[in-house]
């Protein structure tokens, strides 16, 4: 992956139960584009033009101004869910960059709006924070609960995580759909494979747990993206990161 990190600070835009999680902190790599996210219509105005002239690098006025209010929408509507932090990933698969992505991770695209091509692959990528009944810094009670929980659906492939920030519980599944012919390129029903990762970090200085989920249906990079998301956890940070205080943490 090329490029420096993004540090991001995240923060439900509305608390649960009228309380607000403490801060966290976590680094993602380039090819992350930021869903806008905000707490108003305004700023999730602003923020969606903001977002489709990255995205979609190459168009014009004619591209953004119908696109704009779409991820506004969804901003919104992931807001209301408790989301703090959304992101598409885009990475290039291009024949050109495969010694780079086999030493770990898809490289980025010199031209976002290439997401619709063959040559990239993609991500959702989300973060929340959801309340948790927990005495303060008593994250392992929390986590064992959690893997408990996990593991007793057989579909899950649940563990236990020791990250630099505490401890955690990570839960992929894999899941596969049948497309109907209407909506395929050959007008033939096809299989689509698709993996989510999801991990449960609880926060030591409050009564939240973070949960970070990584879902794609690019299943032929399975493993470049476990390495991704595996660099993102080991950034995460219940303290504020030394050297962030000028970076701009409001998206």
């Amino acid at each position: 992956m090329t490029g420096s990190p993004d540090i991001t600070h995240a923060l439900p835009p509305t608390p649960a139960e009228n309380l607000e999680p403490p801060p966290l902190w976590f680094n993602v790599p380039d090819g992350f584009f930021a869903l806008p996210l905000a707490a108003t219509t305004e700023e999730r105005a602003e923020r969606a033009h903001e977002f489709v002239r990255g995205l979609y690098s190459r168009g014009d006025e004619r591209i953004w101004e119908p696109a704009a209010p779409y991820y506004a929408g969804l901003a919104e509507l992931m807001a209301e869910t408790g989301v703090s932090y959304a992101a598409m990933g885009l990475f290039s698969t291009a024949e050109e960059v495969d010694d780079s992505r086999a030493q770990g991770a898809p490289q980025t695209g010199s031209e976002p709006d290439q997401e619709a091509s063959a040559d990239m692959a993609q991500c959702a990528f989300t973060v929340a924070a959801v309340p948790t009944d927990q005495a303060s810094g008593d994250t392992e009670t929390v986590a064992q609960g959690i893997l408990a929980v996990l593991s007793s659906t057989p579909h899950n492939d649940a563990r236990w995580l020791d990250l630099p920030c505490g401890p955690a519980v990570s839960c992929v599944t894999l899941t596969e759909y049948k497309l109907n012919p209407e909506v395929t390129a050959t007008g033939e029903p096809v299989n689509l494979l698709t993996g989510q990762i999801q991990v449960h970090v609880p926060f030591p200085t409050g009564p939240f747990t973070a949960i970070f989920t990584l879902h794609t249906a690019s299943t032929d990079y399975w493993t470049e993206f476990c390495n991704i998301m595996s660099a993102i956890l080991q950034t995460v940070s219940f303290t504020e990161p030394e050297g962030n205080e000028d970076e701009d943490a409001s998206r």
